[in-house]
């Protein structure tokens, strides 16, 4: 007799290689959306918007600073059994650029629309780090994101 399967207790992951251009990366986001808001973390509630924040912006910055003409980029989302932890991983082809900490640009006004991402990355995730490709030429930028059990109330 087999055992009946709780839900709760399955990992959660989601993985598909985009076109690394800015049409790749917003879709990228949107589906990213869809699947967070059917692992039951769902639209318009703070931990969905920061979560699919963070991956627009990883997937931007792959685009932007990771392209390599005729490479695509691949993302990775993993959700643990618990669904507060969620780990986004966008890993492009381009070795030689590796991202730094982030600071706030000096002279930097409000109305800078670039620049900041990885800033943004550093606020929303509860950590995040990149590492070498481990099949190949290139690199993955990862950040987690882990929801306050007093929020899941909410």
């Amino acid at each position: 007799m087999t055992k009946p399967v709780n839900p709760a207790n399955l990992t959660r992951t989601f993985e598909m290689r985009f076109t690394s251009t800015p049409r790749g990366a917003r879709l990228a986001r949107r589906l990213a959306a869809v699947r967070l808001d059917g692992w039951g973390i769902p639209y318009d509630t703070g931990p969905h918007d920061a979560i699919v924040l963070i991956v627009g912006e990883l997937t931007a910055n792959a685009v932007q600073h990771g392209h390599v003409p005729g490479r695509d980029f691949h993302l990775r989302l993993h959700a643990v059994p618990d669904g507060r932890t969620v780990r986004v991983e966008v890993t492009d082809t381009r070795a030689e650029r590796h991202p730094r900490r982030p600071a706030t640009p000096e002279g930097a006004t409000d109305a800078e629309e670039t620049g900041r991402g990885l800033l943004l990355v550093s606020h929303l995730a509860t950590r995040w780090d990149w590492h070498p490709r481990l099949d190949g030429r290139g690199k993955t930028v990862w950040a987690e994101y882990t929801q306050h059990p007093l929020l899941q109330l909410l």
